[in-house]
């Protein structure tokens, strides 16, 4: 706002309570903001942060369930194949990553196992794999605004 000398002169009563209005709407402003209901659970953060941390939570539980499969894949070579603990985790990794076995000269109970351990870490790879990519899914379905099926569009 403009003002000229006459004006700001003739209008110095004015100037105070215009300030007054000023400091009375920003008070009342102040209570109004102090009084509104916060997010329970004190979260305030940003959406990327909080994708952030679901990535890396997700990140977290498919790391354990490699990390565990890779145990059980090392000890049931080493008990049931009757390979030495380096083999049997060179043996494990292996196959967990998709490489496939090395070791050839296994006894009958090594090979059921190993059977058996080969396709149980197919399933581990593709479930670990979705746990890991869940977060980027749901975050490229909110970008399309995709609804979910059960609300029926609300």
């Amino acid at each position: 706002m403009r003002w000229s000398r006459g004006a700001m002169a003739a209008d110095g009563a004015g100037k105070s309570a215009t300030k007054a209005a000023k400091g009375k709407a920003a008070a009342s402003g102040a209570r109004a903001s102090a009084t509104r209901a916060r997010p329970s659970g004190g979260d305030v953060s940003s959406p990327h942060r909080k994708f952030l941390r679901r990535v890396l939570s997700n990140a977290k539980v498919a790391g354990y369930l490699l990390a565990a499969t890779l145990c059980a894949g090392t000890l049931g070579y080493h008990l049931i194949a009757g390979l030495s603990w380096l083999i049997s985790f060179h043996q494990a990794s292996l196959l967990l990553s998709g490489m496939g076995p090395v070791e050839t000269h296994l006894t009958d109970a090594g090979r059921l196992f190993e059977s058996f351990y080969s396709i149980f870490c197919g399933v581990m790879l593709l479930g670990s794999t979705g746990i890991l990519f869940t977060p980027v899914i749901h975050r490229i379905l909110h970008a399309f605004h995709v609804e979910d099926a059960g609300t029926g569009g609300k």
